[in-house]
């Protein structure tokens, strides 16, 4: 069930992420109303067997897709066209002092975003790798 639906409007080269929140991990299904995005999200749950592994995919008001990023995902995008109009529907409500960001550019996760010189937030600007975050921090799975 969807608890919360969020829009945002943001401009080419903006990127934001990545984001999750523990406790109360968010699953978020997410689209876009105007422009283009690339989307990402990457598995950070303990134990997953696919940690680390990312998913990305082009979203679009033209093409209509919409993409499902689950609870205990950390989720990101950055704006490919002039602005983008980005709505997502979240299975659990913010928590700001549960909020987090992984580094967009972190290495070890080898996304391929069509962006080299994004602009990010102060929270995405300082974000930590992966490997820095105290694991029992990161959401858990459950099978």
């Amino acid at each position: 069930d969807f608890v919360q639906s969020n829009v945002s409007k943001s401009q080419q080269g903006v990127l934001r992420g990545l984001h999750f929140q523990n406790p109360n991990p968010q699953g978020k299904l997410v689209y876009v109303l105007e422009g283009e995005v690339f989307d990402v999200a990457v598995d950070i749950r303990r134990g997953s067997p696919t940690f680390g592994q990312h998913e990305g995919i082009i979203l679009s008001a033209e093409n209509h897709q919409q993409f499902y990023v689950p609870e205990g995902f950390a989720h990101g995008f950055c704006v490919l066209s002039e602005s983008a109009t980005f709505c997502y529907m979240c299975t659990n409500y913010y928590d700001a002092g549960a909020d987090a960001s992984i580094a967009w550019n972190d290495p070890a996760l080898n996304i391929d975003w069509p962006i080299t010189s994004p602009n990010l937030s102060n929270k995405d600007s300082i974000a930590l790798k992966l490997k820095d975050f105290n694991k029992n921090k990161l959401p858990e799975y459950h099978q």
